[in-house]
């Protein structure tokens, strides 16, 4: 149990707090007897009485938090939930962070997802505190999470867009990334965030425009472990510029 409650408190800032504190706190106490909300919002006292800030310093542990919380809001959105997307979000997680903070990412993730957590408030607070390209990265990684079951359900879809709503990210962001988990022919230009009639020039601005945008640089203070996601991102955008390029030939 030391080991747990040795990660929980690691690298939490705004998290500690607010539904998503409310959220942990549950999970938490759902499976250590004794431990409580209260527990948690010491825990915030303390980071607070440290006099570290959180606004647009987002810890890496704050964005696990907002990932496990925004993620169980997905997987429930179709009604079901499905193994492989429980799978999905493991196998990420191992990825990300490793078999032993992963593990203790998913026990909380077993006790999150038992909970009804409202998406709105829970945007709100990560709104408030975290920059708008770690908001980004979160969105990519929820569309993950939805195509993990092989297809994207149109009730996933509508939640993720109602979260990218409500974390402040445009329409034209939100079409970009979720492009980045379909093959349609004019997915390159969704991409890019332009159209398909767009000139020569108008392409590769648009390309210029988006490699500043999702550029791995822009989530660096969140930790090495989140930039794989970052990078794929990236990957996404090289691979739609060469598509249009070699269309036209560019």
């Amino acid at each position: 149990m030391g080991s747990f409650t040795k990660w929980l408190g690691a690298g939490l800032g705004f998290t500690l707090g607010g539904p998503i504190g409310a959220a942990i706190g549950f999970a938490v106490g759902s499976f250590v007897d004794g431990f409580s909300e209260k527990d948690l919002k010491q825990e915030q006292i303390d980071y607070e009485n440290n006099g570290r800030q959180s606004a647009n310093n987002t810890q890496s542990g704050d964005f696990e938090m907002s990932l496990l919380v925004l993620a169980s809001i997905v997987i429930k959105s179709d009604g079901k939930v499905d193994q492989r997307e429980l799978n999905f979000v493991r196998t990420q997680f191992v990825g990300m962070y490793g078999k032993e903070r992963a593990n203790n990412a998913f026990k909380l993730f077993s006790g999150i997802i038992k909970k009804q957590v409202s998406a709105r408030q829970v945007c709100i607070q990560i709104r408030q505190n975290m920059p708008h390209a770690s908001r980004l990265q979160l969105l990519h990684f929820l569309f993950g999470i939805a195509k993990a079951d092989a297809f994207v359900v149109e009730a996933e879809v509508e939640e993720i867009r109602k979260i990218a709503g409500y974390l402040y990210i445009n329409q034209n962001d939100f079409e970009s990334i979720k492009s980045m988990f379909y093959d349609a022919s004019e997915n390159a230009y969704k991409i890019l965030e332009i159209e398909k009639t767009a000139t020569d020039a108008e392409v590769k601005s648009g390309y210029r425009k988006m490699v500043k945008k999702y550029h791995p640089d822009k989530v660096q203070g969140l930790g090495e472990e989140h930039l794989k996601g970052a990078n794929e991102k990236f990957q996404s955008i090289q691979a739609a510029y060469e598509k249009i390029k070699n269309e036209r030939g560019l």
